[in-house]
């Protein structure tokens, strides 16, 4: 189980870097002004979305289930680390759905915003690893 375990992490961490990252893109693209720039952006989102963050999402989903199911966690902090785990999915869709909005030329928010909704999977990060590691209740 331990093998399983570190794929769970490599996954969790490609995924959030993913979370991380994505957002920042979407600053730029969204002070953006010339044809190419947004054209550039749009490659580099999709393949971001695509290619990494949902591959680390799966996989860490898969993994995390298996281990639930091997180890049988139970506990306070399982049920909180799972609501969170629910908050990081809730993310990575309002993340495609910006992805979206960007393909689409449909963009109504501003560089600020996306600055802000950069900064919450570092909440979620700080949280989960918090809640596993301590293990507080």
């Amino acid at each position: 189980m331990l093998w399983i375990k570190s794929f769970h992490i490599i996954a969790m961490v490609t995924w959030f870097a993913g979370l991380f990252y994505l957002p920042r893109l979407y600053v730029y693209h969204a002070q953006s002004t010339d044809l190419a720039s947004i054209k550039r952006f749009k490659i580099m989102e999709r393949k971001l979305f695509y290619g990494i963050m949902t591959p680390g999402a799966v996989l860490t989903l898969v993994l995390g289930a298996w281990l639930w199911l091997g180890y049988g966690f139970s506990g306070g902090w399982l049920h909180a680390k799972l609501a969170m785990t629910v908050l990081v999915v809730i993310h990575h869709i309002w993340c495609y759905r910006a992805l979206v909005r960007f393909r689409d030329d449909a963009n109504q928010r501003s560089h600020v915003f996306y600055r802000w909704m950069n900064e919450v999977p570092v909440l979620y990060l700080v949280i989960i690893v918090i809640l596993v590691v301590v293990k507080p209740f």
